[in-house]
């Protein structure tokens, strides 16, 4: 593994940031950190960083342990969700001045700048001060100046937190690209699911100071390993009680459940039922347009259940429908587990 991190336990205070934390990057990968806010993602990057230091366990990158080597000596770059650029300097300046740092030549560096304006796409704006910048621009600035120096990781706070949501979609697919292009492995933090699932290769998930689970983007949301990831990953209606829906009635007591609108399958009234043991009765609540389907909300035995349909198909508040669910993730305090509908099973049925 490139970076590795074993045991590491970090606390501020009475809080703790990081529990046993233990995984590994393999080299020129893009990973996400992700997770909801005081899960301890934020503190896994900075001491990585060599912005602070871990209790106890040991951080290796390239087989190194730096634990005791100094930020500015790790080979590390570092992104700010407020791009931290130098307001008073031009484009060109700020990206050169790791380099000025470590004494480079002018021609060493006029020549690693504009190699890195180019790669940015910002030809022509060597002169301009942040001020002059759009926000995705200064995050291309602010990109370029961590990669300056050639460092052997490059690390992102929430690098898209700060800019409005057309130019975040646009600069998702840019930095990929980018990092790509460069080969330098990277890992970014975020608490935004769909950033994760659209940048990384793959993802690791935090919650109270531990790692949950990591793997590539299909695998977290389609095998969630504990009940955290079940309910955290994908837009999901957690039910205490889900025996009295057609086909769980084996659920065990204590056993939650979570149900994804990917599980669900709703059809007019009128429509010839394949799996009619399994159909329940549900009346849409609500119809959202989300520009290629409609998200529906539907109740079912006095359950709110979210679920998608397609243009074609065409609904009306305060219809009666027939609900299918086809499946739902179970879960207790330690376990999660997918769970199909047993009506179908029964009748030994190909089903989505």
């Amino acid at each position: 593994m490139y970076v590795e991190l074993k045991n590491i336990d970090k606390s501020f205070g009475s809080f703790q940031a990081s529990n046993d934390v233990n995984f590994g990057i393999e080299q020129g990968k893009l990973i996400g950190l992700l997770g909801p806010s005081g899960s301890g993602k934020t503190t896994i990057l900075r001491m990585i960083a060599g912005l602070e230091t871990p209790d106890s366990g040991d951080i290796y990158i390239n087989g190194v342990r730096v634990n005791d080597i100094p930020a500015g000596k790790r080979g590390i770059g570092f992104v700010f969700q407020n791009y931290a650029l130098f307001r008073y300097m031009s484009v060109f300046d700020n990206i050169a001045y790791g380099l000025e740092v470590q004494k480079k030549s002018k021609e060493e560096i006029k020549d690693r700048v504009s190699e890195l304006i180019k790669l940015i796409g910002l030809e022509g704006m060597e002169k301009r001060k942040p001020n002059q910048l759009s926000g995705g621009q200064r995050q291309r600035v602010a990109f370029a100046r961590a990669l300056a120096p050639n460092p052997q990781l490059l690390l992102l706070d929430e690098p898209f937190a700060a800019i409005d949501a057309k130019v975040r979609q646009e600069l998702r697919s840019w930095l990929k690209d980018m990092i790509y292009k460069i080969g330098v492995t990277s890992i970014f933090v975020t608490h935004d699911q769909d950033e994760a699932i659209e940048v990384a290769d793959e993802i690791i998930i935090t919650n109270h100071g531990r790692v949950e689970q990591k793997g590539s983007p299909l695998e977290i949301y389609k095998h969630p390993e504990t009940p955290f990831v079940a309910q955290f990953i994908g837009q999901s209606t957690i039910l205490e009680d889900c025996t009295r829906l057609n086909g769980f009635a084996e659920v065990k007591p204590g056993e939650k459940a979570v149900i994804r609108p990917e599980f669900i399958n709703i059809t007019r009234k009128d429509e010839v039922q394949k799996y009619i043991s399994a159909v329940e009765e549900g009346t849409i609540e609500a119809i959202a347009y989300r520009g290629s389907y409609f998200e529906i909300k539907v109740r079912v035995k006095g359950i709110l259940l979210t679920t998608t349909a397609v243009l074609e198909d065409v609904y009306e508040i305060g219809e009666k429908v027939g609900v299918l669910i086809y499946r739902l993730y179970i879960f207790d305090e330690d376990n999660a587990y997918l769970l199909e509908n047993k009506a179908m099973v029964d009748i030994n049925s190909v089903f989505i």
